[in-house]
């Protein structure tokens, strides 16, 4: 295996990293390690636990090769070769934890555990090193989470001879921490599913293909799909649905998924995803720029079918149903017009002003279905407004809800997984903006200018009953492209706020 003889201090994103420039992905084996920062002005080292054992079994040359450069900041990684039993030693900056503001909200040991495994993955994979261990980082749920979902690389179409061959990524040898592993392996595996149904161009991810894959996906874990076709929709009397769905040659699906765990209860929690797999915006047709990320505008019917596998794998003790509906949003000589009404399952009649405020419009009926299981609580995420991102960036979701207690619990739970949620507003000035007209019941379109996520939110509280609990997550901000985690990269469809959903589902209690 040739590689060049000199040694060269290259940058790699974040990490500083001694690299040797190997011709292909090797069979050699690298090992991940933590240390922390010291805030004492000092250059001393402070090892995890285990990265404490490495140096002790290297007669102390780790540390004495660590002190020559400094202290190791939080996100960077030092590369250093055949020190110890394994050829490379990737040494990430786990950095302090207090460093974090208050205000961050969010769990940072946590957090920096993530950057730190996503950092030393990344080094050593740049190094072809072809199989990582990686050590609990005293967090190893955190750390399985980090490397899974920065060893990640969408290239499912291209011709096999130029596609990156990606690590082996593994709890190390004699590591802490083996369930908390798993879990954070579950989390991850589901979490880069979700990206990869994002990513995948719409003409290969069409309602039937997302349905057909979602099935033979949750099969794997004993988990019960039913797909529903336009004439069920029809019998159920679905025409906000199925009025998006006029303008395309596709046929529209809806998706039904039960889990029910073992030990859970018997009412069961509702979760909702809107699912257009290409949004060219119909009539009301959306600028070229950047219509391509479209095909992702399936991204929370993602979110519910990862969300979903994650629990059932996990084996939570929850009873889940998950209810996707699945059209394309296509400008045509069938397609509906702005100004057409259209009646939803509870026969509300909806003017349609925009073709492009389409989201709205296909989960108000799923809302409605959704609702006549008696759910505990519905829940429903949808790339639904350009305008929470303009709101509240990419580092965040935004969360309307209509009961405290569950909105303090996703709240907590998006501080731990380090994807945090944002509330919003639900006021009746809102809910007027959309219900204030004479000929029909509701607009898609609020009346107002600026508010344009408040107005959607209070557009689908419409389908709720009063009585059933009901959050709705705008994850449009944070879709892809977000700059704000360096583990699931700048570039891309993230799959995002999935490993939040899990967790507070798996706790939540209205």
């Amino acid at each position: 295996m040739a590689f060049v003889r000199s040694y060269l201090l290259v940058r790699y994103k974040n990490s500083v990293l001694t690299q040797r420039f190997f011709s292909s992905m090797s069979d050699k084996r690298g090992l991940v390690l933590g240390v922390y920062s010291t805030d004492d002005g000092t250059d001393d080292v402070k090892f995890t636990k285990f990265a404490q054992q490495y140096n002790e079994s290297t007669a102390g040359k780790l540390l004495e090769q660590i002190k020559i450069c400094g202290p190791i900041k939080c996100g960077q990684t030092r590369i250093y070769w055949d020190l110890g039993k394994y050829p490379a030693v990737a040494v990430a900056g786990l950095g302090d934890a207090s460093k974090w503001d208050e205000l961050d909200e969010i769990n940072g040991a946590k957090e920096n555990v993530r950057i730190a495994a996503s950092s030393g993955v990344k080094a050593l994979s740049a190094c072809k090193i072809g199989r990582i261990e990686v050590e609990d980082m005293e967090d190893a749920k955190a750390a399985a989470e980090g490397a899974l979902l920065s060893n990640y690389k969408f290239q499912d179409f291209k011709s096999k001879d130029k596609q990156t061959t990606l690590p082996a990524v593994s709890l190390a040898e004699n590591a802490n921490g083996g369930d908390q592993w798993e879990q954070g392996w579950v989390l991850g595996q589901a979490q880069n599913w979700a990206r990869s149904l994002m990513e995948t161009p719409a003409n290969l991810m069409t309602p039937s293909i997302f349905s057909e894959n979602v099935k033979a996906k949750l099969a794997c874990v004993n988990v019960d799909v039913q797909v529903h076709d336009e004439n069920w929709a029809k019998e159920k009397k679905m025409g906000s649905f199925l009025s998006v769905t006029n303008g395309t040659k596709e046929p529209a699906k809806f998706v039904e998924i039960t889990y029910k765990g073992e030990g859970s209860d018997d009412k069961c929690i509702g979760l909702v995803g809107k699912g257009v797999t290409f949004d060219s915006g119909g009539i009301s047709l959306k600028p070229s720029a950047s219509m391509d990320q479209m095909r992702a505008d399936m991204g929370g019917a993602a979110n519910v079918a990862a969300t979903i596998f994650a629990l059932a794998q996990l084996k939570a003790p929850v009873f889940v149903k998950g209810f996707i509906p699945l059209c394309e949003n296509m400008p045509s000589g069938n397609a509906t017009k702005p100004g057409d009404v259209v009646f939803a399952m509870n026969g509300k009649s909806i003017c349609v002003d925009n073709t492009d405020a389409e989201g709205r419009l296909i989960l108000a009926d799923a809302l409605c279905y959704a609702s006549t299981f008696n759910p505990k609580f519905i829940l429903d995420i949808a790339t639904l407004t350009g305008a929470i991102k303009v709101a509240l960036g990419d580092c965040v979701a935004g969360v309307f809800s209509t009961n405290n207690a569950l909105w303090n619990q996703i709240h907590a739970a998006g501080s731990e997984t380090g994807d945090r949620v944002w509330r919003m507003p639900l006021f009746k000035h809102y809910s007027e903006q959309m219900t204030d007209h004479n000929g029909y019941d509701l607009n898609n379109l609020g009346k107002g200018k600026g508010g344009g996520s408040c107005t959607a939110a209070a557009f689908l509280r419409e389908f709720v009953p009063k009585e059933i609990p009901w959050m709705h997550v705008d994850m449009a901000g944070v879709m892809g492209d977000c700059s704000d985690q360096g583990y699931t990269g700048a570039k891309g469809m993230t799959g995002r706020p999935m490993r939040t959903l899990v967790e507070f589902i798996t706790k939540a209690s209205p």
